[in-house]
């Protein structure tokens, strides 16, 4: 009798593992099923919009500048100002050119923070006022900008038969890295 209670629990253990792998396999089928559902339904989706998903989506290219250092224009004139700058450009061929104008762009950032005092820039709106400056002297070199908006405008005053350009700024953002004034 001993041999035969040995042998019934075998065959148990044996339907066990065959449960336990036939509920694998169908888990894993599924997953596959449902996995082969989403990839049809992007396909279709991006089929359907293919234009108008690759004209609105773009990756920003970000280009850090070297960190500078400002005298901050405060009576005494013993404050200054340390920034880390970086640029969010619309891509790579815009982060070539900025490059290329970067000893006259960094010039006219430190000719602009010299400009402001300490207290202008420790609040909020005085950084944002900067970094709306500074992204009219990045831009100013690429044709954007108030200072290349003006220039366009005495251009086509001398020659009306050109069409105005209605390009959009690659220059998207300013972002400070760093920001520390003593």
């Amino acid at each position: 009798m001993s041999a035969n209670s040995n042998v019934a629990p075998a065959a148990p253990a044996k339907s066990k593992k065959l449960i336990v792998i036939v509920a694998i396999v169908a888990v894993l089928a599924i997953v596959a099923a449902a996995a082969y559902v989403l990839m049809m339904q992007r396909q279709h989706n991006s089929a359907d919009g293919d234009e108008g998903a690759s004209a609105t989506v773009t990756v920003p290219t970000f280009l850090p500048l070297d960190n500078m250092v400002a005298n901050l224009s405060d009576p005494g004139g013993d404050r200054f100002v340390q920034l880390g700058i970086t640029l969010e450009l619309a891509d790579e061929k815009t982060a070539s050119t900025v490059k290329q104008y970067l000893p006259s762009i960094r010039n006219g950032i430190l000719m602009l923070v010299s400009q402001r005092t300490a207290d202008e820039l420790l609040a909020r709106e005085g950084k944002e006022k900067l970094a709306a400056d500074i992204l009219e002297e990045v831009s100013a070199p690429l044709g954007f900008g108030a200072n290349a908006k003006k220039r366009a405008r005495d251009d086509e005053d001398a020659d009306e038969d050109r069409p105005r350009s209605s390009r959009k700024n690659p220059v998207r953002r300013v972002l400070f890295a760093s920001f520390i004034i003593q």
